[in-house]
């Protein structure tokens, strides 16, 4: 039987808003637009939460929004500010998931179905990002998880803000047949009137159409429509880029002097990297020690061998490489290890099993 898939979208909620409201303290809690002046031809591409509740919404124009809140702050985007933090957001994702497919500067789905951490649990994994991303950005995000992008997409607008919603391979069918056409990704205005032209106002009334009565109707993408309002969703997550290393890291509550304990958790860590590499069926040359101290400075050390790395090997590096840090002379609050250098196991990539004892259906 083929392995479930396991999908996150993560999507930041109302991000260049909140990223404007992060940088100015002045701006939060007020009625914010990012966008065009209001006596401008511009269009709103953002606004905060406290704007949206009177109404306005991206692509609205300035003016508009002008005349529905004329209290609303108006500031231009700065869009080498959200790329840097998208940036951020996306080396999180590339912590957790085996493919990462950007959507834009705050949207991407994930796949995870491979992934060991938190014992394959997908909504424990969204859980982890959510924190990560806060504790790296100071912004929220939320999530959807399902077992295909389009589940998981409608998923993670269904709690927002700060929302994470889980629609399980069991609960498919019926969520969908329970929206409103207009909930659907891929089902624009134009087609939404259609299909309220034609008795079509929700899932279960989608769903009384034939493949053919669809493809009749909506030409090519009927198909996309019957499959879809089934809860059926192939897509792969596509990368836009080969992950070129797996690692862990730990942050402590205290400062650690022991360099021996850090050995000792440093293992740890190995053991879990490597669990997270077997089921990507990859094996890695180069090992990278990752040491931050009390003060913050942070430093990284790598060495490279002639052979792929095994358990024993990497615990045979671990000193060696710790040796050449101030780890033991400076106290340290951060650990991390991380393996590249990455070459195909031998093992056939079509007879790849996840461990049944690492994984968890959502």
């Amino acid at each position: 039987m083929a392995q479930q898939r396991k999908i996150i979208h993560v999507d930041m909620d109302a991000f260049f808003a909140s990223v404007e409201q992060r940088d100015q303290s002045e701006y939060r809690g007020q009625p914010l637009i990012v966008g065009g002046q209001p006596n401008s031809r511009g269009v709103v591409a953002a606004c905060s939460y406290e704007a949206r509740q009177f109404g306005i919404h991206s692509a609205m124009p300035c003016s508009q929004a002008y005349r529905l809140c004329p209290q609303a702050i108006f500031v231009p985007p700065r869009f080498e500010a959200y790329r840097e933090v998208s940036n951020q957001i996306r080396t999180i994702f590339w912590k957790y998931a085996s493919e990462v497919e950007p959507l834009s500067l705050d949207e991407a789905y994930l796949d995870v179905s491979y992934t060991a951490e938190y014992n394959g649990s997908a909504t424990r994994i969204a859980q982890a990002i959510k924190r990560d991303i806060l504790a790296e950005t100071q912004l929220i995000a939320s999530a959807g998880v399902s077992y295909n992008k389009f589940l998981a997409k409608i998923a993670s607008d269904m709690d927002k803000p700060d929302g994470l919603y889980v629609v399980k391979p069991e609960q498919g069918e019926a969520f969908v047949a329970d929206l409103p056409i207009a909930k659907f990704h891929g089902i624009g205005p134009a087609t939404e009137a259609k299909m309220k032209k034609i008795g079509i106002k929700s899932g279960k009334d989608l769903r009384e159409w034939s493949l053919a009565g669809l493809v009749e109707k909506f030409g090519k993408s009927g198909n996309y429509y019957y499959y879809i309002v089934r809860g059926i969703d192939d897509r792969p997550v596509r990368s836009q880029r080969v992950r070129k290393s797996l690692g862990k890291e730990t942050t402590f509550a205290e400062d650690i002097l022991s360099a021996e304990k850090l050995t000792t958790l440093l293992e740890k860590l190995a053991e879990q990297v490597l669990i997270s590499l077997k089921t990507h069926d990859l094996v890695a040359r180069t090992l990278t020690l990752k040491v931050k101290y009390a003060n913050f400075q942070q430093v990284t050390r790598s060495h490279t061998a002639e052979e792929s790395l095994d358990l024993a090997a990497i615990i045979s590096l671990l000193p060696i490489l710790l040796v050449r840090t101030d780890a033991g002379q400076k106290p340290v609050r951060l650990v991390g290890l991380s393996l590249s250098g990455f070459e195909q196991s031998k093992r056939e990539k079509t007879n790849q099993q996840l461990d049944l004892s690492l994984s968890e259906a959502f």
